[in-house]
């Protein structure tokens, strides 16, 4: 229960983002003719934010291809392969839970994982698969009050999604503070900015992904002796 009240603890932050995200998503499926089993059911088994959103429109465009929702699905959520990466070992670590863990690994999850410290005396893992436990039911729970509120309350949610924008910003500055080495957060804040200029807010993402991960393995030498510093007891 310590590692549970804990985990709680962490994942305020995002209760209160993807109440008001899945809000939004539960609004648009309803709008668009599927009621609250559906969303129920797409955020359990899909789970993939953003992605979530772009299927409303498929559902009610009607679908090309498989193939082209499967291209749709990997564009957007590319980013998730550098995601997991950060992760190999530890998730490997985690036995049975592992699966879930690869699954649940959505970029709110991801930040609070990362700068995650549990005191001594808690369960490391158990704290991870209770953030990922948690914030599962947190967006299960908003998309499936948007589409019951949605089916009898007019809704503006206009802005809403700001609050995960809010949480990022807490996240970074945190990690800012307690990092030995700025350069990965300069790595990724330089090509993320270049990128944007150059392919706009839709297409900049991967690249930027893309040259962090390159800049980050060229200065490995550089980078893991003070990872160890920070990871040594």
């Amino acid at each position: 229960m310590r590692e549970l009240r804990y985990a709680f603890r962490q994942t305020v932050p995002v209760l209160c983002g993807y109440l008001f995200l899945g809000l939004a998503f539960g609004l648009l499926l309803q709008q668009a003719g599927y009621g609250w089993p559906w969303a129920v059911l797409t955020s359990v088994i899909v789970y993939a934010g953003s992605m979530q959103f772009v299927l409303v429109g498929l559902l009610g465009g009607g679908f090309a291809s498989l193939l082209s929702v499967a291209l749709t699905t990997l564009s957007v959520n590319s980013r998730h392969l550098f995601y997991g990466l950060s992760f190999l070992e530890t998730f490997r670590k985690m036995g049975r839970a592992k699966p879930y863990m690869i699954f649940s690994l959505t970029d709110e999850t991801y930040s609070l994982l990362c700068s995650l410290q549990p005191p001594k005396g808690l369960d490391a893992d158990r704290v991870r698969l209770y953030i990922a436990l948690l914030d599962h039911a947190y967006w299960v729970a908003g998309s499936a009050a948007g589409a019951i509120l949605g089916s009898v309350l007019p809704f503006d949610l206009t802005g809403i999604d700001f609050a995960m924008t809010a949480l990022f910003v807490v996240i970074f500055v945190d990690q800012w503070r307690g990092a030995k080495s700025r350069l990965p957060a300069v790595a990724g804040l330089g090509f993320g900015l270049l990128w944007l200029v150059v392919l706009g807010p839709d297409r900049f993402l991967l690249p930027a992904l893309v040259c962090t991960v390159l800049v980050l393995l060229l200065c490995r030498g550089t980078l893991q002796p003070q990872t160890e510093e920070v990871d040594a007891p």
